[in-house]
């Protein structure tokens, strides 16, 4: 995965940084600690300008997070109750949770989306529920703007710090990943085993 985020950073510079960041969110299994990783490797090596490289990487994180965010914003709450109507049951849903989620999002919903985006896979999984909500575009973007800057900023200085030795970080974040992923996924299949709607409950 390194020697592939770095043809693309050699082949696309900030552009592929934009490019990389932007489908990280969108297809999350591709990490941004590695891609701002090793874009402050390249600011080490003097390829690249640390401002730059922050930049070009937040703009694609919130061009990444906004794709979701417009899907959510599109159907809206409303519009998914057939959907949880029919398939709640995998998701482990039911309308009055999406309701609660509405509403939490309306009361709280800057705050939230600012903090999920220093948690892995929940900084994605937060910008449908914030377009479902209609969160304000203005609140989203500005919200995921400031939270995505100073991720970015602490991954591309640890590269920066880090510099040759950041292939050996790879090492773990790899499996790291893996491990997070199949843990989701456990969980996930605990909650539909055990998952009843609350008419059945009690």
């Amino acid at each position: 995965m390194t020697a592939f985020i770095l043809e693309w950073i050699a082949r696309g510079g900030y552009w592929g940084i934009f490019a990389l960041m932007a489908l990280e969110n969108i297809v999350p299994p591709i990490p941004s600690e590695v891609i701002m990783g090793l874009g402050g490797m390249a600011v080490a090596r003097g390829h690249m300008q640390l401002g730059w490289l922050i930049a070009a990487g937040t703009a694609g994180t919130v061009a990444g997070n906004y794709f979701w965010y417009a899907v959510g914003r599109r159907f809206g709450y409303l519009g998914l109750r057939p959907f949880i109507d029919r398939w709640g049951r995998w998701l482990t849903l039911e309308w009055e949770d999406v309701e609660r989620i509405t509403r939490f999002f309306h009361d709280r919903g800057g705050w939230v989306v600012f903090v999920f985006r220093f948690m892995p896979t929940f900084r994605t999984m937060v910008s449908l529920p914030a377009g479902m909500s209609a969160m304000p575009r203005w609140k989203f973007l500005l919200w995921t703007a400031a939270g995505s800057a100073i991720w970015n900023s602490v991954l591309a200085a640890a590269g920066l710090i880090l510099d040759r030795r950041f292939q050996e970080l790879d090492r773990y974040v790899g499996p790291v990943a893996v491990a997070l992923t199949v843990g989701i996924v456990g969980f996930y299949i605990y909650r539909v085993m055990t998952w009843r709607p609350r008419a059945r409950r009690g």
